[in-house]
């Protein structure tokens, strides 16, 4: 039989929650064709992605430039990184859009933080036949 909670105790389990969240670090993978790898959370767009950077703290953020026509980019989530000051502590680049990919970089590595490891490693997509 389960016990009803006082709005006290259901407040205080909440506070509880929320701190977990904070002391505990996700990893996420921005991407919206590739899949997960093993350890991210994926975001399929940037309304996703920031979604997860603003509940938690973030240790891995990995960016893809192109998130399909007429959707938002990892450089418009770069942008609104820089302008919130919302990094994580360790930032890749994996997109295959080498022009994308330099904007991304140039911006991140004029505005981050020093603390915040940047480094690109573009992986290719792969489709199967």
């Amino acid at each position: 039989m389960a016990v009803p909670q006082s709005k006290q105790s259901k407040r205080a389990v909440r506070m509880l929650e929320v701190k977990e969240r904070r002391w505990h670090m996700i990893n996420v993978y921005l991407d919206d064709l590739r899949p997960c790898p093993k350890g991210f959370t994926l975001a399929r767009s940037v309304e996703q992605c920031i979604d997860l950077m603003t509940a938690g703290s973030v240790n891995i953020l990995s960016l893809d430039h192109d998130l399909g026509l007429g959707k938002a980019s990892g450089y418009d989530l770069v942008k609104y990184m820089v302008e919130k000051n919302l990094y994580a502590k360790e930032i890749i680049i994996h997109s295959a859009n080498p022009i994308g990919r330099h904007l991304m970089w140039t911006l991140l590595q004029k505005h981050k933080p020093s603390k915040v490891k940047l480094s690109v490693r573009p992986q290719p997509l792969a489709f199967r036949i």
